[in-house]
């Protein structure tokens, strides 16, 4: 009865040991006598107990390692960049990354370190942001030539993170403070100039429009002192007297007007008639003078044509 029982331990125990379960997307290693034997796949397998082992596992997912490498870049500017390498165990090449790497971590973060330490130095602060895809393109071609000989292939590799100085960073947004700031001022410079200038075009057509006015105005009045002239001479007022009399009438008009005005200062104006017909007096003579001397001017012309005249025609013989 006892020996049936060690039977059964030892059949149980060798059949515990002779069975074993490989998970989805996991491959075995089996070795006998330590020695590589076979492959195995997702499933329930088995082995010969006590003979083959189960060496280890690989897993045949897409993995990501994530690598922090700090260096220079031609400036002269410190900054730290991180690095995401996607990378999975070849099925071809299973035997390659179990038995040629024993640490494809440190592998894969040597390779990425060189290559950014020798891509980086190249460029300047701001191309290293604006070329990230060429630097993560750099490390996936370097890492692609050497770990596919050791069964592993780099699916993608990306710059995930760059982080300069705390210093640096500060400096770059004041750089770009103070480069919004001016054109933030030429903006407002441009938007003064054409305040100034559409003034100037509004005042100018105001004059303009004024002047306009002032002339229409005088053309007017001028047609209404005709018209009250010939009115006057059709009732027997002579041309000199209805000037007088509608300058007397303008003068007593003024002071009416200024009289109107309640908030206007003290004005002193002589206000009797003698002062019109004065008024009147210098206008004409004043007039006259003008009248005479350009009567003068043209015959000065006139003889200075002459002369030129005669000098030509002396000339000519």
């Amino acid at each position: 009865m006892i020996a049936l029982y060690v039977i059964l331990a030892v059949l149980a125990l060798m059949l515990a040991n002779g069975i074993f379960l490989v998970r989805q997307q996991q491959v075995a290693v089996v070795q006998r006598f330590g020695r590589f034997l076979s492959m195995r796949n997702p499933g329930i397998q088995l082995k010969i107990p006590f003979v083959d082992r189960v060496a280890g596992r690989l897993s045949i997912r897409i993995q990501q390692l994530d690598v922090m490498v700090e260096t220079k870049t031609k400036d002269d500017v410190f900054v730290k960049i991180k690095v995401s390498v996607q990378y999975m165990v070849l099925r071809e090449k299973i035997y390659e990354a179990f038995y040629q790497l024993e640490d494809p971590h440190a592998q894969i973060t040597s390779y990425v370190f060189d290559t950014v330490r020798a891509e980086v130095p190249k460029l300047k602060l701001d191309d290293v942001f604006e070329k990230k895809d060429d630097i993560a393109n750099a490390v996936k071609n370097e890492l692609e030539e050497a770990m596919n000989t050791y069964g592993y292939g780099i699916v993608k590799a990306l710059v995930t993170d760059i982080d300069p100085d705390d210093e640096v960073k500060q400096a770059m947004n004041r750089i770009n403070a103070a480069e919004r700031n001016k054109t933030a001022a030429e903006y407002e410079g441009e938007a003064e100039r054409i305040r100034i200038v559409a003034k100037a075009h509004a005042e100018a057509e105001s004059k303009r429009l004024q002047g306009q006015g002032i002339a229409d105005q005088r053309r007017e009045i001028a047609r209404g002192l005709e018209e009250s002239v010939n009115v006057l001479n059709k009732v027997g007022i002579n041309s000199q007297e209805a000037s007088s009399l509608i300058v007397i009438t303008q003068h007593y008009d003024t002071l009416d007007a200024v009289s109107e005005n309640s908030q206007s200062n003290l004005i002193l104006m002589p206000n009797s008639p003698a002062t019109a017909s004065n008024m009147l007096n210098e206008m004409l003579t004043s007039f006259a003078a003008s009248s005479q001397l350009g009567d003068m001017q043209k015959q000065a012309q006139a003889q200075e044509n002459k002369s030129e005249e005669a000098q030509d025609r002396e000339g000519d013989a």
